[in-house]
């Protein structure tokens, strides 16, 4: 959840500090409230939005009601949330899709922000819904730009219409007819992006729609330039009214001010948001969802998404065993790695699971091919006992296993450390269905 790592701590802060009291007065709801807002505006959240934001929950907040609850603290982050929610749109935003084959999707945006990449991520979620979709190369200006789409097409097992540098409505017309011939239900269309809002994108976009209706645009803008993401949504929205916006790189290390304010300045909702590099790291935005975590609440849901997506019943059954009678082992992990991957780094999963968010803080969970390496040499070069149970390994059995491994005593206890972490998420994990989740605060 790189995006909003800061703001979640500052606000868990500021209502630890809420909690610790038993009843709250108007002027302490008022003075968090302060804190709140000085937090949101570091964030780079719009000032606008921040201020409409620090109004909803000041009125309802320091209500009667509220500040003689038996847990007014409690009430407040409720408020919190709610808001939070409201703010990003309230409900997820579904793709529309069109009554007569093929649905036309026009992705537009800058040059630089992901767009071609979240074309082939977001073929990768249609496909995994049973779509059969086709990319269609409309980016002629670009040296390399078709090449590009055509090795993202590649990766993402979806095919890419191009018929290369000429007119973008020929290229469209053509696709439309390639997908009624051989039934491709889908077009994604990557349109040409510049390295800034000029006369002549705008018109060969707005000629597109003009010609061709399409069922959404949706404008990809990149969640690292905060307030300039906002700003690039508004002026594309003035011009084209685009059907919704697609953020990038929200696992990056960034502020978020651009997803708690895009809703608010442009009326659109944002649809989907890249979360990794990888063709797998897209989720559809959850605005609940999304407060939640903002919140240090976590996101169960999405988790659990993310792990039907990885595993088979039969993978998942014999997961559900292991966390029950609490015997995954360092064999099961090495086995699982590859798992969890596709499910996204370590410190996305457990970050996700409610209270669990701010025990992550300065540890570096991810999980890249030099550290697998790595790990896969200090756990073979464990005794079978020890694989078995962990807990069992010593200083004089750590300095064994280093030297066997080619590594560090720091690097075998650096993956003990990231193994009790994943064996405690996978213990909250099988109490899931068991019994409810208690909120942090």
């Amino acid at each position: 959840m790189g995006a909003f790592s800061g703001l979640s701590e500052r606000l868990s802060h500021i209502f630890s500090k809420l909690k610790d009291k038993g009843k709250l007065t108007e002027l302490e709801v008022k003075s968090a409230m302060r804190e709140v807002r000085i937090a949101l505006l570091e964030a780079d959240v719009n000032l606008s939005v921040v201020k409409q934001f620090i109004n909803n929950v000041s009125e309802k907040a320091v209500g009667e009601q509220v500040l003689k609850s038996l847990s007014p603290a409690q009430q407040v982050i409720a408020i919190v949330k709610d808001e939070l929610t409201a703010i990003m749109g309230g409900d997820s935003a579904k793709l529309k899709v069109a009554d007569k084959p093929p649905t036309i999707i026009l992705m537009c945006g800058l040059q630089g922000g992901g767009k071609t990449t979240m074309c082939g991520k977001l073929a990768v979620m249609l496909r995994k819904q049973g779509k059969k979709p086709l990319l269609v190369a409309c980016d002629i200006y670009r040296p390399a730009a078709i090449k590009q789409l055509q090795v993202v097409g590649k990766s993402a097992d979806v095919p890419v219409f191009e018929m290369g540098q000429i007119d973008p409505q020929k290229i469209v017309k053509g696709a439309i007819q390639e997908a009624e011939s051989k039934g491709y239900d889908t077009l994604i269309v990557d349109t040409a992006g510049r390295l800034h809002i000029d006369d002549k994108l705008m018109d060969e976009i707005s000629g597109l729609k003009k010609t061709f209706s399409p069922d959404e645009i949706l404008l990809v803008v990149d969640a690292m330039t905060g307030q300039d993401a906002v700003n690039v949504a508004k002026a594309f929205n003035d011009v084209m009214d685009v059907t919704g916006v697609v953020l990038t790189k929200l696992d990056g290390d960034t502020r978020g001010g651009a997803a708690l304010s895009i809703r608010a300045v442009t009326g659109k909702p944002i649809k989907f948001c890249g979360t990794g590099e990888k063709l797998s790291d897209i989720e559809v935005f959850h605005p609940e969802r999304m407060a939640s975590r903002i919140l240090g609440m976590g996101d169960v849901l999405t988790l659990i998404e993310k792990a039907q997506s990885a595993y088979t019943e039969e993978e998942a059954r014999e997961m559900q065993r292991k966390m029950r009678e609490k015997t995954f082992t360092l064999e099961d992990y090495l086995a699982q790695i590859d798992k969890m991957k596709n499910m996204g780094d370590v410190s996305q999963m457990i970050g996700m699971i409610p209270g669990m968010a701010g025990k992550l803080k300065g540890q570096d969970l991810s999980v890249d091919e030099s550290k697998m390496k790595k790990v896969k040499a200090i756990i073979q070069s464990m005794t079978p006992y020890e694989r078995q149970n962990p807990d069992s390994i010593k200083g004089s059995h750590k300095k064994r296993i280093a030297a066997g491994s080619g590594t560090t005593i720091q690097d075998v206890n650096s993956l003990l450390k990231q193994f009790a972490q994943v064996r405690e998420m996978m213990s909250r994990m099988s109490n899931m269905g068991k019994r409810g989740f208690r909120m942090p605060f």
